[in-house]
């Protein structure tokens, strides 16, 4: 039983469409990014985001259109599953409301479109084509044929479709031409390759038939000849009429008033891959190199068209699509590289907003679990400890990018270098601002001052309001009249702000050490060694309210006091594990409760999370769990134990505010978290300081709403996110970031990279394998490969460096161009070291019959994977500084080797065409060739594209149709056949191609609902996790899903089974097969309390106790 996440959302954008869809009188741009929605609207910073939704199917294509008595346009959406649907607005509600949804009706045996889908409204608004199949273009009539004016209602409402056969078939470009006249029938204009391989241009004619049936005429054709390269067709409005005819080497005017074709030549090659329309003359266009031109038609005084001008405008991403939005702005929608948003001026270009975008994802590797600093993990798995280096993007959008999901911390400024911190204060020196502007450190043995000017210049100040700096510091904070309070190992002072004067002090008797202390506005609460807890009074100069001593059995570990009850305090004891809400005048108990058996507590705070609810205490226990209970303050009563585990030692906790009386709650341990409140849960999320071990809120003049930070060696001022997004860091490579591994002991990245340059109108690619610093991101040496040789795969591993140990490497597998002067060596094999001022040294090399596909280790010896054999080399030394690959063994594949997953001496391979075979590899007994024998195998087509082990004898893998299958082998098998067979456990239709699957080893609780096994990356720039669930949660999340897919409803309401059901070309099942959608079962905690009580029903547990077992699974990403 398998389960899947999604970590990081596709970013990739292909469809983008302007429309009046929101609002009547404001535009509002929609963006396709795989199977999500997303509609923008436009102000003085850019483009924000008004609305996002999921929709079951990838978006393939994307229309507007107007019903007569609407006042909004409404959204057409066509997904790869062959479903349409038109979509509006409903601003009461906020949401999207489906108006009408129908399935393809064209021919199954037809072939799908090899240049991409298009559809087109006519600009008549009588009938919209879609082009999904080959030879076949779908007419939907927009107005029902002879009825009368009045019933105006039905114009633009869907009628059903009418395949229609036409004989062109790879229609490059099409387009409706703008009409000269009310009368004229619409002209569809189709732009295509005929069997000689000319490009031909032909004009149709959509009208009713007499029998009310749509007919697409034979049309006019044009007859002379078209540039090869033609690409795409642009409709030109009115005055000048006709149609642009785009090439790579010149661009063409077609008048469909006189027939004639004005061509002239471009002064550089290019292959143009986008327009968009500015005005009635301008049009913007984009290629394939991520230039960017303003075309402009020159017309004479008969609005004829002499000539036209073409000029570039500037570089941006590689488009996908291009929208005008307004005034000079331009939306840039990229696949492979950063959406942005740009601003013409004169022959210049300004991008005014970017859109991250980390697709397509080539490969990735996993830099961390969480677990750097220590031997292994132990503590609760969640991927916003993971860090994931990822090659995205494509040869001048290549980069690499740092993927990481949590709560962000954006450096301000480092203060210097310092050790041995133990906490932090921030202080005002004048009680009336609002700002602080005094930063109290204090270490070990003693307590150091920086003050900060309201330009953020610091300074560090040796006095300060009479406070003892001799000592280290247990608190500190300002208090009324002008007042400040310290708490030391030794004595409470209070002084006073102006003067420094002491106002008055207390000092525990028998020089007793206060080890705990806590502090509100009226009472102070000491802990004496645990034995003793005194309470002191603020009003009057401290004065002792209580005193009382704990015998040996009930020693205190900690305490609190509540900024929410005067009359109370909280302390926390180490026996038993007990907590006690203790009255402030008596120190007697009025509740107690016993937090755990196996810990005990050693941090309190109570602090507001949610708005409308009670205040929460948190816990922390010495082994690392964070307990939290809700404290009633009227009845002083304590309920809802709840546990977390953050790591293996005790945090500390720090109430950061986030306005309106709220606060959150800035955990630090080993893995710093941030605790805030999300739709009335607490929400638990890693935060990206790595290092921090103190913080404290730190709302300065200079930085406001900033925190200052503590971390193993300095102290820093930095902004923390008040919720958890997903971080990506980017390095740009301007290359293709092909392959990557990753060196924990080099602390480098090891890139396989294609370059691409333009050489007199000629495309030549240039590969390299760089040598990447981890920390800077910066180039440390780069080895080029041959020319025609391009990098297919790289690992890193540990190998024999001769002198009988081993030494890191990295090996690099490649492949020639295939072209006419074809010989006997297609690839290389090359192992390089790091040498120890960080360059790359080739150490041995092989050339190969084949391109070497993949490569890994088995059993201490390389398997690489060329075009058609798998092959076991061995590194052997004949002189100690010389190394040789040595053949040993091979075995030959289906098809082609595409991926490789090794565990032991089982070597997994993923086939090109016939899915996934295990082999095994065996030494030679004395003197006997080793061999490589096959074990198991799938035996069903399937396009594999990648492959991980998951568990022992189970496999992940992906195919080029975006499905995901779990194969698992049964090596007790009753027959020899049983044992032969892979066994499909589980299967899902993703809906995005996978291009690497890299499985994790993560430890986990004993009760967790799922197990983490692996990352999933796809071609869209999403990133999923996968884990199995635990057996006896698989029958509760199957029928959870079950229920929620009848629950929810989607824009087009396609049905969740439909939706996520295997789907190749040889079979289609009914429904997903022992797959949970994490995405689907997570959407329970969103959703309206009545539709939580039904989805449960029959489940035999609770709203209350599935929504914490969700919550766990969404913490695990």
């Amino acid at each position: 039983m398998a389960y899947i996440a999604p970590i990081h959302r596709p970013s990739s954008i292909r469809h983008a469409l302007k429309l009046n869809f929101l609002d009547p009188d404001d535009d509002c741009l929609v963006v396709a990014k795989s199977n999500r929605l997303e509609f923008y609207t436009q102000n003085a910073e850019g483009l924000s985001l008004q609305h996002s939704k999921a929709i079951y199917g990838k978006v393939t294509m994307l229309q507007k259109l107007r019903p007569a008595l609407s006042r909004t346009d409404h959204l057409f959406v066509g997904t790869d599953m062959f479903m349409y649907f038109t979509l509006s607005w409903n601003a009461e509600e906020k949401q999207l409301h489906t108006e009408k949804t129908f399935e393809s009706v064209a021919d199954n045996a037809a072939r799908e479109s090899q240049t991409g889908e298009r559809c087109h409204v006519d600009p008549s608004g009588r009938f919209m084509t879609l082009e999904v199949y080959e030879g076949i273009i779908t007419v939907i009539p927009l107005v029902q044929r002879g009825k009368k004016r009045k019933q105006e209602p039905d114009i633009a409402h869907l009628g059903e479709p009418v395949p229609s056969r036409v004989s062109e078939m790879f229609v490059r470009s099409s387009a409706f031409l703008r009409p000269r006249s009310a009368d004229e029938k619409p002209k569809l204009a189709l732009l295509y390759e005929d069997t000689h391989s000319q490009v031909k241009l032909k004009l149709r004619e959509i009208y009713f038939a007499s029998d009310n049936s749509i007919d697409l005429d034979e049309g006019e054709k044009y007859q002379g000849e078209l540039e090869l390269g033609s690409s795409h067709l642009i409709p030109i409005e009115e005055p000048t009429y006709g149609l642009i005819i785009i090439g790579e080497t010149s661009i063409a005017y077609y008048s469909d008033d006189t027939g004639e074709l004005l061509t002239e030549p471009l002064e550089e090659a290019t292959i143009f891959v986008a327009w968009a329309r500015v005005d009635a003359q301008r049009y913007v266009l984009a290629d394939d190199y991520g230039r960017l031109y303003l075309f402009m038609l020159v017309v004479d005084g008969r609005n004829r068209v002499q000539t036209w001008k073409l000029d570039v405008i500037g570089k941006t991403s590689r488009a996908s699509v291009l929208v005008y939005l307004d005034a000079g702005y331009i939306f840039v929608g990229s696949h492979q590289g950063d959406s942005q948003v740009i601003k013409i001026a004169e022959k210049s270009m300004d991008v005014v907003q970017t859109f991250s975008n980390i697709a397509p994802i080539l490969d990735f590797t996993i830099m961390d679990m969480g677990n750097r600093s220590s031997q292994g993990q132990t503590n609760e798995y969640s991927s916003g400890q993971a860090r994931i280096v990822t090659g995205s993007g494509a040869y001048q959008d290549g980069s690499l990018r740092s993927v990481r999901s949590g709560v962000g911390l954006e450096d301000l400024g480092v203060l210097g270098e310092m050790e041995h911190i133990s906490n932090l204060f921030g202080l005002k020196s004048n009680s009336s601002s609002d700002f602080v502007d005094t930063l109290l450190v204090t270490f070990i043995n003693e307590s150091r001052l920086f003050h900060f000017d309201s330009q953020g210049e610091v300074e560090e100040v040796e006095e300060f309001a009479g406070l003892s700096l001799a000592e280290t510091t247990l608190a500190v904070s300002n208090i009324s009249q002008g007042r400040v309070v310290q708490i030391t190992n030794s004595h409470v002072r209070i002084t006073d702000l102006d003067g420094g004067m002491i106002v008055s002090e207390w000092s525990p008797s028998n020089n007793q050490t206060i080890t705990a202390a806590s502090t509100n506005d009226n009472y102070i609460l000491v802990s004496l060694g645990g034995v003793s807890v005194v309470v002191l009074s603020i009003d009057g100069g401290l004065n002792v309210v209580k005193e009382k001593i704990y015998d040996a059995t009930s020693q205190v570990a900690c305490v609190s006091l509540s900024a929410y009850s005067e009359s109370i305090c909280f302390l926390g004891f180490w026996q038993n594990s007990k907590l006690s809400v203790c009255s402030i005048s008596t120190l007697d108990p009025i509740t107690n409760v016993q937090i755990s058996d196996e810990s005990v507590p050693r941090s309190l705070l109570l602090t507001q999370i949610f708005a409308d609810q009670l205040p929460t205490l948190f816990i922390a226990m010495a082994d690392g769990n964070v307990v939290t209970y809700t404290f009633n303050p009227s009845t002083n009563e304590l309920s809802g134990n709840k546990s977390t585990v953050l790591g293996t030692q005790q945090a500390s906790f720090r109430a950061l505010p986030r306005g309106n009386g709220l606060f959150n709650v800035f955990a630090t341990c080993e893995h710093p978290s941030l605790i805030y409140g999300l739709e009335g849960r607490l929400v638990y999320s890693a935060v990206t300081a790595e290092k921090a071990i103190t913080v404290c809120p730190f709302n300065s003049e200079a930085y406001p709403g900033s925190v200052a930070i503590a971390t193993l060696d300095d102290l820093r001022i930095a902004l923390v996110d008040t919720e958890r997004t997903t971080h990506v860091q980017t390095l740009k490579v301007d290359e293709t970031v092909r392959r990557i591994a990753y060196s924990p002991s080099l602390k480098a990245f090891g890139l396989g990279t294609i370059k691409r340059i333009l050489k007199g109108g000629e495309e030549i690619l240039m590969s390299h394998f760089k040598l990447v610093d981890e920390i800077q991101f910066k180039e440390l040496d780069t080895y080029p490969l041959n020319e025609e040789e391009l990098v297919e795969s790289v690992i890193r591993c540990e190998l024999p460096d001769g002198s009988g140990e081993l030494a890191e490497r990295f090996v690099v597998g490649t492949a020639y161009l295939d072209d006419q002067n074809a010989v006997a060596v297609r690839g290389r094999i090359l192992i390089l070291e790091v040498t120890e001022d960080r360059m790359l040294k080739v150490v041995a090399e092989l050339a190969v019959k084949g391109g070497c596909r993949c490569l890994a280790m088995c059993e201490g010896k390389i398997v690489a994977a060329l075009i058609k054999t798998i092959v076991i080399y061995d590194v052997e030394f004949k002189t100690e500084s010389k190394p040789d690959l040595v053949k040993v063994a091979t075995f030959r594949c289906s098809t082609a080797p595409i991926d490789m997953t090794v565990n032991g001496s089982f070597i997994t391979i993923a086939d090109l065409m016939k899915s996934a075979v295990v082999v095994e590899y065996q030494r030679g007994e004395t003197g006997l060739p080793d061999t490589i024998t096959e074990v198991a195998r799938h035996f069903q087509t399937t396009w594999a594209t990648a492959i991980a082990e998951v568990d022992e004898n189970t496999y992940l893998e992906g195919d080029a149709e975006g499905n995901l299958i779990v194969l698992y082998r049964d090596p007790n098998g009753v027959t020899d056949d049983d044992k032969r067979r892979l066994n499909v456990s589980s299967e899902i239709q993703l809906g995005e191609m996978v291009n690497r699957i890299r499985s994790i080893d993560v430890a986990t609780a004993p009760e967790a609902v799922v197990v983490p096994r692996a990352f999933i990356a796809t071609v869209e720039g999403s990133l999923h996790l996968f884990g199995l669930i635990a057996p006896d949660y698989q029958n509760l999340l199957m029928t959870l899903q079950s229920n929620l897919a009848e629950l929810v409803t989607t824009p087009g309401n396609v049905p969740f089974a439909k939706y996520r059901a295997f789907k190749n070309q040889v079979r289609e099942a009914e429904e997903p097969y022992r797959f949970v959608d994490g995405d689907l079962v997570e959407h329970f905690l969103d959703m309206s309390d009545e539709v939580q009580t039904k989805a449960v029903e029959g489940l035999g547990v609770d709203v209350e106790s599935m929504k914490v077992m969700v919550e766990g699974l969404r913490r695990l990403h």
